[in-house]
């Protein structure tokens, strides 16, 4: 089980990653609504900017908390934790503007992965 979620936290850190520094300006078939990149998205959200790099320095932050927490293993809880709440809020936004149910994959696939940390720090 230790392999399994070493690369769970290698694959959410290196994502996360993906997502918020290669791809953000870039248009996604997994975006909300319309938008084209990830400010348009956040807008179609009815989220503040403040909130786009609240959200975002939030999720590169607990992404990089799960990669060290390979070695410091104390971090795993508190680092899926967030990123599950965080998952759980991007699936509740692309419900509020009735994506379709494919685009909420990418957001639903790692709140698994988050509870699947979670589960193996407590049992």
């Amino acid at each position: 089980m230790e392999y399994i979620t070493i690369i769970i936290k290698v694959f959410i850190f290196f994502s996360i990653v993906n997502v918020w520094f290669l791809r953000f300006n870039k248009p996604t078939s997994w975006r909300g609504g319309q938008a084209t990149n990830m400010k348009k998205e956040f807008e179609i959200y009815g989220l503040s900017e403040t909130m786009l790099y609240l959200v975002g320095g939030l999720k590169v932050l607990a992404a990089t908390l799960l990669l060290v927490s390979i070695w410091v293993p104390q971090l795993t809880l508190p680092a899926s934790a967030i990123i599950a709440i965080l998952m759980a809020g991007a699936i509740a936004m692309h419900n509020k503007v009735k994506d379709p149910l494919r685009r909420s994959f990418p957001a639903f696939a790692f709140l698994v992965l988050s509870i699947v940390l979670i589960l193996s720090n407590i049992l």
